[in-house]
């Protein structure tokens, strides 16, 4: 049976999806593909449906069914990713999706939907969902989703052609695409892992603990018959209506709890493990695993079988849900406590907000290295960076935003990027160029692509005390031609390496070396830093000389490569 083993995971893949919010909007009128960017630029894969909700698609209050929703979502998404692969696709898996607000019987649902990245065979479609009331003309925004496709051919294998982004959104989702599907491919191992790893936890706090309903008394269990409406024109059942059915018992398994009807918030990643057809017979299952004060989750599970007699069945999805209860003024309400059962249920734990530094524990391994990773590549692809400063062909950008303020730079170097980046990589040998790197210690090498380092450096300003950071470095090769290696660095904190009084600790947001292959034995370097605002008074009143010293420090970097570039580092001979 489905088990939760804590939301920090899942949400990993979703923290780039919110963060579009903040983004420039891109404007989607015209048809010219081959137009510049500008206002009549329109994405040549993207696709768009708009629907009036009428009571037939509705629920108990009168708002849109999100098992619906799901279905328009996953069709949009298809006809996206047929349109660029020009073959048929079938939906591989659906990332967390998150919803803001709810539609009402008479509004209209407005879709978009469009090619992100393309593999081999594999894509990526960011999907977003507004709602718009006709009679007062205002509109929300609903949910974003991304979603991946894979697509199919009987008798010939599938190469994609590549996409080609031009808008600084598409760049972006572009770039981090590549780091959200390695989090995919590594989510199930993950989870097993976190399995085999976790116990039942008690989650007390001030809610009456004398009626806990228990864990059985949810569980749904439903077969549903795929017939020819429910499946596409090979036969495959629909992504959207396998969805749209989890959700109906997941709905079930929620209303057991609190004796209402719950809303859905929320849905954690809906991973695809293989195909069902038309006949199949599907058992869908679920359960509540946890109630928190106001939310509760729940778990479900698909499993396919073609003849009564068949006792193999074939797992074909999995998800997890958070729904609450509203009153009649939209409030959550207090839910009852749910009673696990020992031995057969994972309980999850609530999820506090993320400091700056943040705990580094196995559990939370892959979400914080994909977060390290997408955070470089997004703040690499932001257009709003200004030329400050070039000194003998080291360029200085820079680029202010609130109380935050980044740097970057740049320059090209005769050595093979390959090379470079084996260099870089080792922070252990960045002492010999980098005068701000007093000492670097490898605490934990995590896996070949992330490790753990304690770092001193030099006391900043007329800060007597010299500042130590615990840094996690995660690297990563490319993916496609034309994508950069990366060495990404942001802070953690441990419990070996706590703060001490010969020290300030000191933190980085985000940091890191994108390196470009510009051609044989040629590559661009380009170095990023978003500082903490203790850093920032520091660059303010130290702006005449902030330039010379980070050129001096960059001419040492591109010295260290030249004068190390047909010696491969010998900590990472092995990796």
């Amino acid at each position: 049976m489905i088990q939760n083993v804590g939301n920090h995971l899942r949400r990993g893949l979703a923290s780039v999806s919110s963060s579009r919010t903040s983004r420039k909007s891109v404007s989607r009128a015209g048809d010219d593909n081959n137009m510049e960017e500008g206002e009549g630029y329109r994405n040549p894969t993207e696709v768009q449906m708009s629907q009036l909700v009428l009571p037939c698609h509705t629920n108990h209050r009168g708002e849109l069914s999100v098992g619906q929703l799901l279905k328009w979502i996953d069709t949009m998404a298809c006809l996206s990713a047929e349109r660029h692969a020009g073959c048929p696709c079938v939906t591989a898996s659906m990332d967390d999706i998150y919803f803001e607000h709810t539609i009402s019987v008479g509004q209209v649902v407005n879709i978009k939907a469009k090619v992100n990245r393309a593999f081999n065979s594999s894509m990526e479609v960011g999907i977003q969902v507004a709602s718009e009331d006709l009679c007062s003309e205002k509109q929300w925004n609903v949910c974003k989703a991304l979603a991946t496709f894979v697509a199919h051919r009987e008798l010939t294998k599938v190469k994609l052609k590549q996409i080609t982004p031009r808008t600084e959104e598409e760049k972006t989702e572009h770039s981090v695409a590549a780091e959200r599907r390695r989090m995919r491919l590594v989510y199930a191992d993950t989870i097993k892992g976190l399995l085999a790893n976790y116990a039942i936890q008690e989650d007390l706090d001030s809610r009456d603990c004398s009626c806990m309903v228990p864990a059985e008394k949810t569980r749904v269990e439903s077969v549903e018959l795929v017939l020819p409406p429910h499946a596409n024109h090979q036969g495959n059942t629909f992504g959207g209506q396998i969805m749209a059915w989890m959700e109906n018992v997941a709905t079930i398994a929620a209303s057991r709890l609190c004796r209402g009807h719950p809303t859905l918030k929320a849905i954690e990643m809906f991973h695809f493990r293989g195909p069902s057809q038309v006949g199949d017979r599907l058992v869908l299952k679920a359960i509540v695993n946890n109630a928190f004060k106001h939310s509760m989750e729940v778990g479900v599970c698909v499993e396919a079988y073609r003849q009564e007699a068949e006792t193999h069945r074939r797992h074909i999805n999995s998800a997890f849900m958070t729904f609450v209860v509203l009153d009649a003024d939209d409030q959550p309400q207090m839910l009852p406590w749910i009673r696990p059962q020992p031995g057969k249920y994972i309980v999850s734990c609530k999820q506090a907000e993320m400091p700056l530094s943040v705990p580094w524990d196995p559990s939370n391994q892959v979400y914080l290295s994909y977060n390290n990773v997408s955070s470089l590549k997004m703040l690499m692809a932001k257009d709003d960076w200004v030329l400050s400063s070039e000194i003998s062909q080291v360029r200085l950008y820079s680029l202010e935003e609130d109380k935050f303020f980044s740097f970057h730079l740049e320059m090209v170097v005769h050595v093979d990027a390959a090379q470079a980046f084996l260099l870089l990589s080792d922070l252990q040998r960045r002492p010999e160029w980098d005068k701000h790197y007093r000492s670097v210690e490898l605490v934990q090498q995590v896996d070949e692509d992330d490790a753990i380092y304690h770092i001193i450096s030099p006391a900043l300003g007329r800060d007597a005390k010299p500042q130590d950071f615990v840094i996690l470095a995660s690297r990563r090769k490319p993916c496609d031609n034309g994508d950069p290696y990366v060495i990404a660095m942001r802070s953690v904190t441990l419990p070996t390496h706590c703060e001490t009084p010969e020290y300030r600790r000191a933190e980085t947001l985000c940091s890191g070396f994108c390196l470009w292959r510009e051609g044989d034995q040629l590559t661009k370097v380009s170095y990023y830093n978003q500082v903490s605002p203790d850093f920032l008074n520091y660059v303010t009143t130290n702006v005449s000389g902030l330039s010379s010293e980070f050129y001096t420090t960059f001419k040492a970097c591109e010295r260290f490569l030249l004068d190390n570039r047909n010696d491969l580092a010998p900590s990472l001979q092995t990796l």
